[in-house]
């Protein structure tokens, strides 16, 4: 069975306890970062079908990786948000915004 794609750190171990040989390599940082943005592609599109906070919890471990990679931390993410939604607003009042005249 072919996968192609970043999987968490474990998952070898797993496969091989399951008595399966696992292929696999270590990424490059351009590779690590391109299999980060499809894996944020994977998980985003997984919580958007099934709205499972398990699949969030997903989304929020890439956003990690990719923080982490990037040399960042999420508390910055986190202060860019804040900063974002005082400027611009969140999305608390459930604006749908039809169209503009």
């Amino acid at each position: 069975m072919k996968f192609n794609k970043l999987v968490r750190d474990k998952i070898p171990e797993i496969v091989q306890k399951e008595g399966k040989t696992p292929k696999t390599h270590v990424a490059d940082d351009a590779e690590y970062e391109k299999r980060l943005r499809e894996k944020l592609r994977e998980e985003a599109a997984e919580y958007y079908a099934s709205g499972r906070e398990e699949e969030l919890a997903d989304v929020l471990e890439v956003v990690h990786a990719i923080c982490k990679a990037k040399g960042t931390s999420v508390s910055k993410i986190e202060a860019i948000r804040i900063k974002k939604a005082e400027e611009r607003g969140s999305f608390d009042k459930r604006i749908v915004l039809d169209g503009v005249e």
